[in-house]
Formats: C-alpha cells, sequence, structure tokens
C-alpha cells in the first residue's frame, strides 16, 4: 500500500490517529504558534478541516503550493487533506475551530455551503456588521465544548452552522450560475469522498459511478455543474495535487512520486505532468513550483 508522501498530524504536533466521525476541537490561535515563533511548518491531516478566526494580526498561509496573504479580522478555511503552513505577524490572535469532515458533511448534508466554502482554501475578510455577532458565537462554542449538558451538541452544532453562514455572506461568492441543487452536491461530496480515499488507484469513471449507484452521465452533468469541470478531471486534479506535494516537499525521485500517485511507468507520468502543469516533473521541483499571490 503507498504511503503518505507529507507531514500527517492529528493536531499540529501531534501523531496522527484516528478521528472520531463527531470530532470538534477549539483552542487559541497562539497556543501553538506562540511557542512555533510564530510559524507552522506545512503539514496536513487526512481527516480534518479547519476554521480560524483572526481578531487582530495577520500574515500569510501556503496552502497547496498558493501562498495566501490575509490581514484580521478575517476567517481562513483550510479543507481536509489541504498541505497548509502559516506565517504569522507576531502577536496575532484569534480562535482555530477543527473538526471531522465527517462531521461537517453531516451537518450540511442537504445544504451545498460546506461544498462551497471547502472548496480550497481561502482567506474571507470578516463583514464588519458580523463582529459582534462572531465574537459572541465564539464564546458560545468555547461555552458549550466546555461541558457535557443537555443539549450541548445541538447547541455546538447550531453555532458552527452559523459561523459558516456568516463566513458565506462575508465572502464574493460567484453566484451567476444560481444556487448549485443539493442532490448534485450532494453526488459531488460523495464522489470527492472516493477521489481523497482511492485516487492512487486510477480507477476509471466508471467504476467510481458504479459505486456510487450512478450513470456516468449523472455523475458527469453533478461534477460539471457543481464543480465546473469533469469526473475525470477531479481525478487527474487531486493526482497532481499530491505529486506536486510530494515534488516540493520530499525527495522522493520523480520515479517514485508517479508511483504514489498510481503510475507504474515513470515516463507516463512524466508526460502526464507535463501536459497538465506545462513542465516536466524535474523542471516544477527546480522552479520551485507555481506560487501565485492571492490577496
Amino acid at each position: 500500500m503507498k504511503k503518505d508522501i507529507f507531514p500527517l498530524f492529528y493536531l499540529y504536533g501531534e501523531a496522527h490517529r484516528l478521528v472520531e466521525d463527531d470530532f470538534v476541537h477549539l483552542e487559541a490561535l497562539d497556543d501553538r504558534s506562540r511557542p512555533s515563533d510564530w510559524h507552522i511548518t506545512p503539514h496536513a491531516h487526512a481527516d480534518l478541516c479547519h476554521i480560524f478566526m483572526l481578531w487582530e494580526g495577520g500574515g500569510s498561509m501556503t496552502a497547496d503550493g498558493e501562498e495566501v496573504r490575509f490581514k484580521a479580522p478575517c476567517f481562513l478555511l483550510i479543507p481536509i487533506a489541504t498541505l497548509h503552513g502559516f506565517d504569522w505577524d507576531d502577536g496575532t490572535t484569534g480562535s482555530v475551530i477543527t473538526m471531522s469532515g465527517r462531521y461537517i458533511d453531516s451537518l450540511l448534508r442537504t445544504d451545498p455551503l460546506a461544498d462551497t466554502l471547502f472548496a480550497r482554501s481561502r482567506a474571507i475578510a470578516l463583514d464588519p456588521r458580523y463582529d459582534a455577532k462572531v465574537r459572541a458565537l465564539f464564546l458560545e462554542l468555547r461555552d458549550e465544548l466546555g461541558w457535557s449538558v443537555m443539549g450541548h451538541r445541538a447547541a455546538v452544532d447550531a453555532t458552527i452552522i452559523a459561523l459558516l453562514v456568516i463566513a458565506a455572506r462575508s465572502n464574493v461568492i460567484d453566484t451567476r450560475e444560481g444556487p448549485r441543487p443539493g442532490r448534485a452536491a450532494l453526488i459531488v461530496a460523495r464522489f470527492r469522498e472516493r477521489i481523497e480515499a482511492r485516487f492512487r488507484l486510477r480507477e476509471p469513471v466508471s467504476v467510481h459511478a458504479r459505486a456510487l449507484g450512478i450513470s456516468e452521465t449523472a455523475l458527469r452533468e453533478a461534477c460539471m455543474r457543481v464543480a465546473g469541470h469533469s469526473p475525470a478531471r477531479l481525478l487527474d486534479q487531486r493526482a497532481l495535487l499530491e505529486a506536486r506535494r510530494a515534488l516540493l516537499y520530499t525527495n522522493l525521485s520523480v520515479a517514485e512520486v508517479g508511483f504514489a500517485v498510481g503510475f507504474v511507468d515513470p515516463a507516463y507520468f512524466s508526460r502526464f505532468f507535463r501536459r497538465h502543469v506545462g513542465r516536466p516533473p524535474i523542471q516544477y521541483r527546480v522552479d520551485g513550483g507555481d506560487r501565485p499571490t492571492m490577496r
């Protein structure tokens, strides 16, 4: 079985282990950042996603090869399995919510909100109208996670949904295509789960469609409508993402990187990589990848 090729943690600095389906954790940002001299080395969490809320300061985030600059007050959203690291400005303050991906999926199963917000890492400037409300929600979440009285889980769920709604409303989201239908979003969410678990196997789209109990046509229509790409393209994107990570953050040879993402033939992997990225793998590594700045 192929192994992960970048650092995997439970919480940052803690050994990777299985995550409970309903896992939710809240801590102050500087609990881990201050002892690390405000630098968090690129790492990933196999089953966890993050919501950061920054109140003071700022910094930069590297997420899967892209550098994102940000300034408080803002949200930072990190999807599951995203290779991410931070360089915080000294004295930056805020809070970090860490959640199981399955928890988020179940929380918003009938709404495409999570699929929209966690489609990629992003920084979202907080709409000033919501400042006081967000502060109150984080205090409420801290209190609810600190005890086990009747209804505390429902209160936690409601608080996190409210924070995600505020993040979505603060974000500038292109809505020209109208709202995404719930069924299509659910299909794509299930497909993404399979991709994450099986992308190294390089299975054809027909295998995934059959496992999901739908036709290839239905899968393609859902992916195009929700993600803007075909199922095959989403599979290739995930393999390319993992290959980029390995080329930038490990000392694996090109052949080993190709094997790690499901390519037995190194020459075929190199052609695949060059076709999609525009450079051969070795040149991509020498160039240090492609890190456009997003503001």
